[in-house]
């Protein structure tokens, strides 16, 4: 049985992937929690895909404020945006146009901003986005302590790929264009 070629997958998806595992305190959400700054370690695993590691994110107030900005102009995008805190726990639900599809994403987080915190993720697509009809992720993220000496908020350094700066990213035109073609 040959094994799927996840290298091949489209370029959105995995821009999704990426936000998604190291933006999990914003999910689309600007009333989300926000997260002690400091470096967080993140172990996201998504159904069908190969796991991806560990990842460790730099994060100051800025970047979690630079993330909500963005899910507050993406909010235009969404009929639905329910978040409901709970004592220890967060539920999410929203219903988004993502390119020519509609996502509906339940999610549930459950710990604390400032230590640690489990996430799982169930979103379908209607139609399916590029193939894809639903993607299933699972976090888990803990604060391990001050940024590492010459680590630059929103640095996000991934095993095997090396390390991508979120906050810049953002900021970037060519990921902006990319972000508004898949409107």
């Amino acid at each position: 049985m040959k094994c799927p070629d996840t290298n091949r997958r489209p370029r959105p998806l995995l821009l999704f992937a990426l936000l998604a595992a190291s933006l999990v305190g914003s999910v689309q959400a600007a009333e989300m929690p926000k997260r002690k700054a400091g470096l967080w370690e993140i172990n996201t695993r998504m159904d069908g895909m190969p796991a991806m590691g560990a990842i460790q994110q730099c994060i100051d107030q800025n970047t979690d404020d630079l993330m909500q900005q963005q899910a507050r102009k993406e909010k235009q995008n969404c009929s639905v945006i329910d978040i409901t805190p709970l004592g220890n726990k967060v539920t999410v639900h929203s219903v988004c146009k993502v390119q020519s599809s509609t996502a509906t994403t339940d999610a549930v987080f459950i710990g604390s901003f400032d230590s640690s915190y489990k996430g799982d993720m169930h979103t379908r697509f209607s139609p399916p986005m590029h193939g894809t009809s639903e993607t299933k992720m699972s976090f888990d993220a803990r604060w391990i302590g001050p940024c590492k000496p010459g680590q630059k908020p929103g640095e996000v350094i991934m095993p095997n790929v090396g390390g991508v700066n979120i906050n810049e990213m953002m900021k970037d035109p060519k990921v902006q264009e990319m972000m508004k073609r898949q409107k």
